[in-house]
Parts: structure tokens; C-alpha cells; sequence
């Protein structure tokens, strides 16, 4: 039997993919995508997880696309089947807007490269813990390409543009540490700590908290930048009533007011 591309298991209220093609560092065929969508829509329908934590298999976090799925091959109509725009639109995006759009806060766990689409892939997630030895690459220079999956967004919002330019025209290796100094992502686990673990305690905090909330944050704070004040106000205000109409708003306050720990639902 083929083994599955994306491993799917639960520790309590997270749920914890695995990309599962270390042989080649688990870089994307269109199968893989398609499993992990499977996978988020799983999420999507069990109100008892509240928590996302996404790694990779092996020695690899994600290499992005895999490259032996195109076909280039010398022959008649070489251009056409080369060309990377149909993956990219019926695959890696789609991808990105599902976790983007994810009912639950998504945390990274990158245990090795993160290289290309698989970069983007991190800096998708909510939060990213990086293994101590974990590298993140724009590798696209290199092959007459630009980032994508979402990266040329993620690298200017997450780095300012003069550290994203950088980063995707020379093509090299930003290391943990310096991708947490720079903003990229945002923890390194500590020496001997093992990241997914690391991950899984950090997604554990946040499942515990009051979900629809933390994803309301998560679409306020990626819009600010396309708003001005005026509208971001309003954006608040109107996310604010949503919000004071769920049980956690409630529970909050009320937990606050009698001073004891809240109950969140998550509804």
C-alpha cells in the first residue's frame, strides 16, 4: 500500500498534521494538497478541536513544490505543460485560503528546511516554532521563478520590504534564530526540546482560550494593513458586537467579575 501523504491524529483539543513525504522532504504533489485539505475540513467539522499544529516527517518541514511533477520534458508543447500557474491556482492557493479561513488558531511546528512554497506555508499558520536547526529559503531566484503560495505577502508583512527583498532575490538560508530575530516566526524551541512538542504545548494554550476570538484577531490584524484608521475602527467595532453575542465573551466577563478561571467553549 502506498503510505499516506498527510498523517492526521489528535492530543486532546488539537489536532496535529504531519506531511509525510520525508523522502522528499515532503515537498507538495497535487495528491498531498488534496489530503491536506481532507485533513482541514476534518478540523472544520469536530467543534472539539480548537487548535491547529502542522509539521513535516523526517528531517524536513516542507520543500515546497515538488519539481518532478512538472513536465518538461523536450517536445512539442513544452511551454505550455511547464507552466507552473495551473498548480499554483488549482493547488497552493486554495491551500493558503483554507488555512487562512481555518475556524481554529494554526501553529507551525518546522522541524527541518522550510524551502519555497513550504516557507510560505509556515508563515501561513498563525504562529511558527522552529526547531533549533530548522532554516527557512526563498529558493525561487535560483529557478527563473518568484515566491508564491502566498510568500511575496508573508516576506513584506513579516520582514519589511528591504529584509524581504533580501530574502527572495539572493535565495539565502535564514536560520532559526535569525528568522526569530527578524520576525518570521515566532519562537525557536530551546536546546534538547523537541519542536512539535513544543508546538503542541503552544497550540494547547491557545485551545483552552476563546477560539472565535483568536480568529477574529487573526482576520483584524491581517487586514490592518490594507485599512486606514477610519475603516480599521470600524472593523473592530463591528467584530467586538459579533463577538459580544458568544458564550466566551459572556464567560469572560462573568469569570472576571467573580474572579475565577473561565470556561471557554469556544462558541
Amino acid at each position: 500500500m502506498t503510505e499516506e501523504s498527510v498523517l492526521y491524529e489528535t492530543r486532546g483539543a488539537v489536532a496535529l498534521i504531519t506531511l509525510n513525504r520525508p523522502q522528499s522532504l515532503n515537498s507538495f504533489t497535487r495528491q498531498m494538497h488534496r489530503d491536506l485539505w481532507a485533513a482541514l475540513d476534518r478540523i472544520e467539522a469536530d467543534p472539539s478541536i480548537r487548535a491547529l499544529v502542522i509539521t513535516g516527517a523526517g528531517r524536513g518541514f516542507c520543500a515546497g513544490a515538488d519539481l518532478a511533477e512538472f513536465d518538461l520534458e523536450p517536445g512539442p508543447d513544452l511551454v505550455r505543460r511547464a507552466d507552473p500557474g495551473p498548480v499554483i491556482e488549482e493547488a497552493f492557493n486554495p491551500t493558503v485560503r483554507k488555512l487562512q479561513a481555518l475556524r481554529v488558531p494554526t501553529v507551525a511546528a518546522v522541524n527541518g528546511v522550510a524551502a519555497g512554497a513550504g516557507a510560505s506555508l509556515a508563515m501561513t499558520c498563525d504562529l511558527a516554532v522552529a526547531a533549533p536547526n530548522a532554516s527557512f529559503i526563498q529558493a525561487f531566484s535560483k529557478i527563473g521563478l518568484v515566491p508564491d503560495a502566498g510568500g511575496s505577502w508573508f516576506l513584506v508583512k513579516r520582514l519589511g520590504l528591504a529584509r524581504a527583498m533580501g530574502c527572495a532575490m539572493l535565495g539565502d538560508k535564514l536560520g532559526a534564530k535569525d528568522a526569530k530575530e527578524q520576525g518570521l516566526i515566532w519562537d525557536v524551541a530551546g536546546d534538547g526540546e523537541d519542536c512539535v512538542e513544543a508546538a503542541l504545548k503552544l497550540a494547547q494554550r491557545l485551545a483552552v482560550l476563546p477560539t472565535r476570538a483568536l480568529v477574529a484577531t487573526r482576520q483584524l490584524l491581517r487586514g490592518a494593513a490594507s485599512r486606514d484608521l477610519d475603516a480599521q475602527l470600524d472593523a473592530e467595532r463591528d467584530m467586538q458586537s459579533a463577538l459580544g453575542k458568544t458564550h466566551d465573551y459572556i464567560e469572560g466577563v462573568m469569570a472576571f467579575r467573580e474572579k475565577r478561571p473561565a470556561n471557554f467553549k469556544g462558541e
